[in-house]
């Protein structure tokens, strides 16, 4: 994709601390993640890599997403579902807010077009719900409704 047209790629650390990551290894995971994604191709030169946690406004705006978003969708999410098992009353608020966090991630940018794996499918389309709703509460076209990319063999 990145020679296509303008790419952003960033390691998502600020959803990594949504569950409990010993310091050391998150750190170590985040170097690793970044060598994995350039010897996987991403160029550098060509498409912008990134810490999610270098840029505030995923932060911000995920903070002013939640007001927009509502209990009843996240309570759909299913990857909440299964990541916390039984132990829902015990999750942080950081995994159930997880897929607000996504939505600023891709509007923060006003992303046309997100590749996603079939399973990261739902959340692109609460970030589609949240960004309408946001416009039609503000009477704005603020927030671009991205479209979902699914295809080849990692489309998991």
């Amino acid at each position: 994709m990145q020679e296509e047209g303008e790419c952003l790629y960033f390691l998502a650390d600020l959803h990594a601390i949504s569950v409990y990551n010993e310091p050391a290894t998150l750190t170590a995971n985040i170097r690793e993640m970044a060598a994995a994604l350039v010897a996987c191709g991403i160029d550098p030169d060509k498409a912008i890599l990134f810490r999610q946690r270098d840029v505030p406004a995923h932060a911000e705006l995920c903070w002013l997403l939640n007001g927009t978003a509502r209990t009843g969708w996240l309570n759909r999410m299913t990857q909440f579902k299964e990541k916390s098992g039984k132990n829902r009353e015990g999750a942080s608020i950081g995994l159930y807010a997880y897929p607000v966090l996504q939505a600023a991630d891709v509007l923060l940018y006003q992303a046309t077009h997100v590749s996603v794996g079939e399973d990261q499918k739902q959340h692109l389309e609460l970030a589609r719900d949240i960004a309408a709703k946001f416009n039609g509460d503000f009477a704005v076209e603020l927030f671009t409704l991205p479209e979902p990319v699914i295809g080849g063999a990692a489309a998991r």
